[in-house]
């Protein structure tokens, strides 16, 4: 059984990874990277009132404030999940794109519709 957390991740690295992970899916912020299995995240999405859209999700606006945060870009890039090129977008890994941050159902809603 894989070991939740392996890289120890604070709260808001793991909100922060998990938003990037969902627009890695998304065309509109996402492109292939120069590495194996990495994809390049750029043109991280605004807020309109209290949240903003990725995808098929919504995301609160204060479940993002990690996107701002370029102290939360140097963690994620330490731990090997990203290349940041903070405030312009980041060069996720492969690592980064399966690591299980465990809130995505409480950080990305979607309709039931």
């Amino acid at each position: 059984m894989a070991k939740k957390n392996p890289l120890k991740l604070n709260t808001l690295q793991l909100k922060t990874l998990t938003l990037l992970q969902q627009m890695a899916r998304s065309p509109n912020h996402a492109q292939p990277g120069d590495e194996e299995g990495s994809v390049f995240v750029s043109n991280f999405p605004a807020a309109h009132g209290d949240h903003f859209h990725v995808g098929d999700a919504v995301v609160l606006g204060r479940d993002a404030s990690g996107l701002a945060n370029p102290n939360v870009f140097a963690v994620l890039e330490r731990k090997g999940l990203l290349r940041s090129m903070f405030p312009m977008g980041a060069l996720l890994t492969a690592e980064a794109l399966a690591y299980d941050t465990g809130l995505a159902d409480k950080v990305l809603h979607r309709s039931d519709h």
